[in-house]
């Protein structure tokens, strides 16, 4: 008998937002499940969202999204997803797109914004409630400090996810997985590399762009432009591939994308 009554007290402390389950800023952080968390925003991040006159934030929040099957314990790769800034939008918003081929292959989703708007909404203020969510994340997880990251972008948010994977691969902040680039007409991942220098091991990270065939702002040429450009700079693993459509996102180039990383990494 107590040997069955200790069985039971053990399962209901697992189940989902028992004592023993996993958190994350204080949400439940259960398989197949988002949440979105709040976290302080550090002041050498503070200072640097302020630049260009923008006000000072000290809160930051983001979406965040965990695979079947999630446990912490285990080491789990980070999807960051970051939007274009144009029609007012943020990251927050684009990751549900990205979050049903990250359940699929096993992905942790992280899409960070801050609480307030910026002035301007300039790299600098992206990165800074970037480098805060990862912060919450470690705080809580430290051993997610050694999990790999991803940087995924469409239009405008695949050129800056590109500039942002440089500027923290470059301090070892992060241990960049790979890089989609949907809708992109302009080649900042080159740009990056140059300006901030990261280690060479940089240019092994594989590169995804994806090419709607229809698209007639990111235009297939463009793209392939864009290819030239990054396999010039050195980069030894990029991969142009198209699908049939326009200016839009393909949750199927997101999901192949994913698995390319993941072979690649050998994780």
């Amino acid at each position: 008998m107590k040997t069955r009554l200790a069985l039971a007290l053990l399962g209901l402390l697992w189940l989902p937002g028992g004592a023993g389950a996993a958190t994350l800023a204080g949400k439940p952080a259960q398989g197949g499940t988002s949440v979105e968390i709040t976290f302080p925003i550090a002041p050498q991040f503070q200072a640097m969202a302020a630049q260009g006159g923008n006000p000072t934030p000290t809160q930051g929040r983001a979406f965040v999204s965990f695979p079947p099957g999630f446990d912490p314990a285990r080491p789990w790769p980070i999807l960051v997803v970051t939007s274009t800034s144009d029609f007012g939008r943020t990251s927050p918003m684009d990751a549900p797109w990205y979050r049903p081929p990250a359940d699929a292959e096993g992905w942790m989703v992280i899409a960070p914004d801050t609480v307030g708007k910026a002035r301007v909404d300039s790299t600098p203020w992206r990165l800074a409630a970037l480098a805060a969510a990862l912060e919450a994340v470690r705080r809580d997880w430290p051993q997610s400090q050694r999990w790999p990251v991803a940087f995924a972008g469409f239009s405008g948010g695949s050129k800056r996810c590109a500039t942002m994977g440089a500027m923290l691969a470059k301090g070892g902040a992060v241990r960049p997985a790979g890089f989609f680039l949907g809708g992109v007409n302009e080649d900042r991942l080159s740009d990056g590399y140059k300006t901030y220098r990261p280690p060479d091991s940089f240019l092994d990270v594989p590169v995804w762009l994806s090419s709607g065939s229809d698209d007639r702002i990111a235009t297939p040429a463009a793209h392939d432009q864009v290819r030239q450009s990054i396999t010039r700079a050195g980069f030894q693993r990029v991969r142009l591939e198209g699908w049939r459509g326009g200016h839009q996102l393909s949750r199927g180039e997101v999901r192949r994308a994913l698995r390319w990383f993941r072979e690649i990494g050998k994780w």
